[in-house]
């Protein structure tokens, strides 16, 4: 189910007061493929709910240039709407999650293993509120832009 942004924390307060521990995590998921399903899969395992923050196609043009997203954001939404691990997807688009993240107020930020503390804008925000913040070590060669990068070479 697609969450609306402005919807989104009167959303996640009902499922807190239900008693969900809410996961949040958030990215393009442009080309979804197998180290993005193990990481959200991973992400739902710190929760009960895990809501993906998806990049609008406007944000994910200014995040990796004129040619992405190949997949446009209904069509990504879908796509990670029907993995199992993913119960709700919001989208955004802004650079990053941060204002999301502050009306979310998620119990657990998950994010790849590329960041660190310190690098990642979000992570001073859930921890503002008494969240945690996981990181997840990326799976080695499994990216979009791989996939990319393989497509063109056979061209």
């Amino acid at each position: 189910m697609i969450i609306d942004k402005k919807n989104a924390a009167q959303f996640c307060d009902g499922l807190r007061r239900r008693g969900n521990k809410i996961v949040f995590t958030n990215g393009c998921f442009d080309i979804v493929h197998a180290g993005h399903v193990r990481y959200l899969t991973a992400a739902k395992n710190f929760g009960d709910v895990l809501i993906v923050g998806l990049n609008t196609d406007e944000s994910v043009r200014k995040l990796k240039g004129s040619s992405r997203p190949i997949n446009n954001q209904d069509d990504r939404a879908e796509v990670l709407l029907g993995l199992k691990a993913v119960d709700y997807v919001i989208f955004f688009g802004e650079a990053t999650a941060e204002n999301l993240i502050a009306e979310v107020k998620p119990d657990i930020y998950v994010k790849g293993g590329d960041y660190t503390l310190e690098t990642l804008p979000e992570a001073k925000i859930v921890q503002s509120y008494g969240g945690r913040v996981e990181l997840i070590n990326l799976v080695a060669g499994r990216s979009t832009t791989n996939i990319i990068e393989k497509i063109l070479a056979e061209k």
